[in-house]
């Protein structure tokens, strides 16, 4: 490594606490290829519980609201779904919209099959409310004895005072609850574990996953998988998995991108290796005394746990085995196509995963709002971040070759500053002869290889499995049959470019036609226009407006209102 080194910089941070973060935000940014590298762009959903009188249970993504309380995270949709509608069953908390709630004048069906105690309509007050939304958090916080404890004696209660009607409500919510924590004992329900995370490192066949299972309130949740990139160190090994899990938790825990970061970090986390974090020795203390201080409480790390705690552990490392071999199968069967495709079409790759195909499709209606469209595939991957859409402009409309031609132009006008690695093996065009003639003149006047150009031509009646492919230089067509892994490949990629065309057509075509509908309109000039479009955020916005919402626009009369209306409906 330090013999590739050209340049160096030097930061100076005030603390080795300081210096962590900064190291763990460049290697996110800059992904150096010496370092583990976890990269999941998914957002963790939470539970959340606004702050309004009557609070409302839904699940969240996102920035948090200092009103509200939030549970979790969960480790998919699904966890938090499940949890709702136990809290549903149990506690009757409502999940509708506020602006439904304000407006209800008589319960709806959540009430009637008993999963909503209707506050909207006055059938318990705002204590009573209150009340069970307590024991409900309570009951996330994993304090499930305490709540059964409490409803036994809210039940005792009304029955001495003769209100047997609240009393049967409450013997149903103790048999609900009963019933789902007996139901759910298989899912580990844990009184007094509290918030529990467990990381498993697993390595099979040279590919490494690290397990993240979530333990919250003594409730397992599920698990999600990671599979770390730039994993091979210069001697080419794998890592240890200590090392593993500590780049994990550095970059896992330390991003201040994910919120509420209390939430995020658990009062344990149980480790399948033994690291340094969290001992008293080793330079990694730091990351113990970071994540502390980001939670607002001190951490404790676990190796070799007992219990229940040592059965989740058990759990975590057989489920990375589980997505180890799953990852192993799908990749796999990428690499087959990948493999095969470059034998048929004779590439020269030290490493399949360098194979990158740059894939141009043309969409319109009949000749309106033309759209190219650019996917990647790279990795052995799409690569939907590099995904690029072209407004064709200056043609005949409907004339594809000059679409194809102008495309082609603006996606290599400058391909002598496209790094190498970033210059495509194969250049797919979704079409025939004519297309790939127009491909051909376009690398010739650019002066690059034209041997790059794949045209796949569409068989009979558009079956899949009939396609032909084309050739720019002297190679013949070439018919590849149904069962070929190559053209499965080719096929996938194209139809994505069709997808990904088709869509920026229809968006763009539905634009153009509000916009000329809208300048249809005698006396809407570009003003108006403008403030049409701010106020109701866009052309979707304008063509849902009511009358009367229209009317709230400056200048906009009541007879211009209703033309406007009549001319967008």
């Amino acid at each position: 490594m330090v013999g590739k080194i050209a340049s160096y910089e030097t930061t100076v941070t005030r603390t080795e606490s300081e210096a962590l973060i900064l190291e763990n935000n460049l290697i996110k940014e800059l992904t150096p290829p010496f370092n583990i590298l976890f990269r999941d762009d998914k957002s963790y959903p939470y539970l959340m519980l606004s702050g309004n009188t009557f609070p409302r249970l839904a699940s969240y993504r996102g920035k948090v609201d200092r009103r509200n309380r939030y549970f979790g995270p969960f480790p998919n949709a699904w966890a938090v779904r499940n949890s709702i509608q136990i809290l549903q069953k149990v506690f009757r908390l409502r999940t509708c919209e506020d602006s439904v709630f304000k407006n209800r004048s008589r319960p709806c069906l959540l009430h009637q099959i008993h999963r909503c105690s209707a506050p909207c309509v006055g059938r318990l007050s705002a204590e009573q409310y209150g009340q069970d939304v307590a024991q409900a958090m309570r009951f996330l916080e994993g304090d499930h004895s305490q709540v059964l404890t409490e409803l036994e004696k809210e039940m005792e209660a009304h029955s001495v005072a003769m209100e047997f009607e609240m009393a049967a409500v409450l013997r149903d919510r103790i048999a609900d609850l009963s019933s789902v924590l007996q139901q759910q004992s298989m899912d580990t329900i844990a009184t007094g574990e509290g918030d529990v995370d467990i990381l498993a490192v697993a390595e099979l066949e040279g590919m490494v996953c690290v397990n993240l299972a979530m333990v919250r309130g003594g409730r397992h949740l599920g698990d999600r998988a990671y599979f770390p990139k730039a994993l091979r160190s210069v001697a080419g090994e794998l890592p240890d998995p200590a090392e593993i899990l500590e780049a994990f938790m550095q970059q896992h825990y330390l991003d201040t991108e994910l919120e509420p970061t209390s939430n995020l970090i658990p009062q344990t986390i149980i480790l399948s290796h033994q690291t340094q974090v969290g001992s008293e020795v080793g330079t990694t203390i730091n990351l113990s005394d970071i994540l502390a201080a980001q939670a607002g409480r001190k951490i404790y790390f676990l190796h070799q746990p007992h219990g229940q705690r040592r059965h989740w552990l058990v759990m975590a490392e057989g489920n990375a085995k589980i997505a180890l071999a799953k990852r192993l199968v799908e990749t796999g069967g990428q690499l087959a196509k990948v493999r095969a495709l470059a034998d048929i079409l004779a590439l020269d790759l030290e490493n399949l995963e360098q194979l990158r195909i740059e894939c141009f499709d043309i969409s319109h209606t009949a000749g309106e709002a033309t759209q190219a469209a650019c996917v990647v595939y790279a990795k052995n991957a799409m690569q939907a971040s590099e995904y690029r859409r072209f407004n064709i402009k200056d043609i005949t409309p409907g004339d594809d070759y000059a679409a194809m031609r102008q495309v082609l132009q603006r996606r290599y006008a400058n391909f002598q500053e496209i790094p190498p690695e970033r210059m495509p093996h194969v250049i797919l065009i979704d079409g025939g002869k004519g297309q790939v003639e127009m491909a051909r003149q376009v690398l010739v006047d650019f002066g690059m290889e034209i041997g790059l150009i794949v045209g796949v031509a569409k068989g009979e009646k558009r079956q899949v499995g009939l396609e032909t492919l084309i050739f720019a230089d002297d190679r013949p067509a070439l018919t590849l049959g149904i069962q070929s892994a190559a053209l499965m490949l080719l096929a996938q990629i194209r139809d994505e470019a069709h997808r990904f065309a088709i869509t920026g057509m229809r968006a763009q075509r539905a634009k153009t036609r509000t916009v000329s509908r809208l300048e249809e309109i005698e006396g809407i000039g570009a003003k108006r226009r403008q403030k049409l479009l701010a106020r109701f955020g866009g052309l979707r916005g304008v063509a849902n407006a009511s009358i009367e919402e229209l009317l709230g626009v400056e200048g906009i009369s009541q007879v211009l209102a209703e033309q406007i209306y009549r001319q967008l409906h």
